[in-house]
């Protein structure tokens, strides 16, 4: 029995290493300001993740290092994706597709 999604999905380090690199081409898809992770945001978030696998979000505003740490492990855990990746201002979130064969991108 294969689960819709795994919450945090476990990738080794090169799976993570070949996700930044594809990530590095990828514009900003959602960004994370002043209102903080509202019900709205995480709608647009499972919509993205929906439709590309891995997205770029950035963080505007003058969230802190660890303010921005906080962020990112509550929207793995809320969001239900991994984060494969965080420099600065940018994070990049990835959450396999349910049906492999849609998928764009390929982790293995």
């Amino acid at each position: 029995m294969r689960l819709a999604y795994m919450e945090n999905l476990s990738l080794t380090g090169a799976q993570k290493s070949k996700l930044r690199g594809l990530g590095q081409k990828l514009e900003a898809t959602i960004k994370v300001g002043k209102e903080g992770l509202t019900p709205a945001f995480f709608t647009e978030l499972s919509r993205a993740l929906r439709a590309h696998d891995l997205i770029k979000l950035r963080f505007v505003g003058d969230a802190d290092r660890t303010a921005r740490s906080t962020l990112t492990t509550q929207i793995e855990t809320q969001g239900h994706c991994t984060c494969v990746g965080a420099v600065g201002h940018t994070a990049l979130f990835y959450k396999a597709a349910s049906n492999p064969a849609e998928s764009s991108l390929t982790v293995g």
